[in-house]
């Protein structure tokens, strides 16, 4: 599965942005699809999480209450609605996708879009 990002760009604080992942290839509805971040200087860390299926979601700490993911399997994408954006928001985002793995650690993530940017001013 190929994936491609996009819905980034330049935000004060409190204002919201919507990312889409857009997935090609075959058997989208089987893939779990991730979303991940990568600040200056930080390692890439775990955002959010919709598994194949009945969808469970689950979210990091930081982003829980303010981000939603969503899936629409067929139109084959993956959305995160990013509410309330504070300035320690700013990254570099990516989607991901996989069919088993540990859904919080990148290495167990296969495929990845290649990422959009978000700044958010405060």
């Amino acid at each position: 599965v190929q994936l491609q990002a996009s819905g980034g760009g330049l935000v004060q604080a409190g204002g919201s942005l919507r990312l889409s992942c857009t997935a090609s290839g075959h058997s989208f509805r089987s893939y779990s699809v991730g979303w991940f971040r990568r600040a200056p200087g930080k390692e890439r860390e775990f955002v959010a999480h919709i598994s194949w299926g009945a969808g469970a979601t689950t979210y990091a700490d930081s982003v829980k209450g303010r981000f939603t993911i969503s899936r629409d399997n067929a139109k084959r994408t993956s959305d995160l609605q990013m509410n309330s954006l504070k300035p320690e928001d700013t990254a570099v985002y990516y989607c991901a996708a996989q069919l088993v793995g540990d859904h919080r650690l990148p290495g167990a993530w296969g495929y990845w879009g290649q990422g959009t940017q978000v700044t958010v001013s405060s």
